[in-house]
């Protein structure tokens, strides 16, 4: 599984030639280190649409009966039996300048708003496509909560917004943190929904490697871009790895 990367790093030194010419190309472009940059926030807005979408559905989850449980899974569950593509084509339709939303705004007499060929519009698909990826780590955490816990700290007189927030809410964290490592790392490689519903101001990274490798031809700089993405990432979750540990035993302690 290793050989793949490990061409692709190599590629980046050995490509003209033996050197780190691609690297000073790379960091010595302005567009590139802009759109790294824009790839890295794309991504955090991604990340945070899916928090908050989805902790109200997989609490919701564990809330109901067995029936309608089952359903919401399958609910959650049936994206994966779609292509990406696909679901990013439906975007399209959906967020396009005479499509269902602008549509709908004008019939309530709103002014219509500007989405496809926006990051607005590429976080609204991104955030779809991966929603799954919260949901289903949060859902494992907050099943194995104790509500218990909950009504107690009501019973001592704690408000119900506040035996959640002091309770509930430190207890489901190890679950979005996952959900969070995953979608971010997920979105940071996407090709095909920015491509789809982005326009120059919403390229990601992946696309200037695309265009690198497959238009130019140019593997060097597409391998050392590809390099970058990777090291950025690792660096961010090993800042981030120490910090959700630690906040993790706080949350086992109490």
């Amino acid at each position: 599984m290793g050989y793949p990367l490990l061409t692709i790093v190599l590629r980046s030194f050995q490509e003209p030639e033996w050197g780190l010419q691609n690297y000073v190309w790379f960091f010595g472009t302005p567009v590139n280190l802009t759109v790294l940059q824009r790839t890295f926030s794309i991504s955090a807005w991604v990340t945070l649409v899916c928090v908050l979408a989805a902790y109200p559905y997989a609490y919701m989850m564990t809330a109901v009966g067995p029936r309608l449980r089952l359903v919401l899974i399958l609910c959650v569950l049936v994206p994966f039996w779609v292509s990406g593509v696909i679901r990013s084509l439906a975007w399209v339709i959906l967020l396009q300048d005479s499509g269902v939303i602008n549509s709908m705004l004008k019939a309530l007499a709103l002014s219509p708003v500007r989405l496809i060929r926006t990051q607005t519009g590429v976080v609204i698909g991104m955030a779809q496509v991966l929603m799954p990826f919260m949901i289903l780590p949060l859902y494992s955490v907050m099943k194995g909560i104790d509500l218990r816990l909950v009504q107690a700290a009501r019973s001592l007189g704690a408000r119900p917004s506040r035996a959640f927030l002091d309770v509930y809410l430190p207890l489901s964290l190890p679950g979005v943190y996952a959900g969070a490592i995953i979608v971010f790392i997920l979105s940071l490689g996407f090709y095909i929904t920015p491509a789809l519903l982005g326009g120059p101001r919403s390229t990601m990274l992946s696309t200037l490697v695309q265009n690198q490798v497959l238009s130019l031809l140019n593997w060097g700089r597409g391998g050392a871009m590809g390099v970058v993405l990777l090291v950025a990432t690792f660096i961010l979750l090993a800042i981030a790895a120490p910090l959700m540990r630690q906040r993790y035993k706080q949350v086992s302690r109490h």
